[in-house]
């Protein structure tokens, strides 16, 4: 049995959300479950303009780190092509290139 992270403090279901969607649309997150699994969150206009507001502030003031974690073999699949790409790369291409 796997358990998944719940970012919100209520909780609705897929149905209850469908029978009257506009009463959910609040200032805080709403989790909206599917099969006791959470497959999105509702929240209203003021609170999503406010989290966009956020994000873009701390993106022109602070770096940060991304996670990209792919798995084995999409590694494999990117090195694979990276090698490709560079062993049909034309001497233009590289430019200034060198191992």
């Amino acid at each position: 049995m796997s358990t998944h992270k719940i970012l919100a403090d209520e909780t609705i279901s897929v149905s209850e959300l469908r029978k009257n969607p506009g009463q959910y649309f609040t200032d805080h997150a709403i989790a909206v479950l599917s099969n006791n699994r959470p497959t999105g969150y509702v929240i209203g206009a003021e609170a999503y303009e406010a989290l966009v507001a956020l994000l873009i502030q701390n993106q022109e003031t602070e770096h940060f780190t991304g996670r990209f974690r792919p798995t084995a073999t999409r590694m494999k699949t990117i090195a694979r092509k990276g090698a490709e790409l560079l062993a049909n790369a034309s001497e233009e291409e590289l430019g200034e290139f060198s191992e």
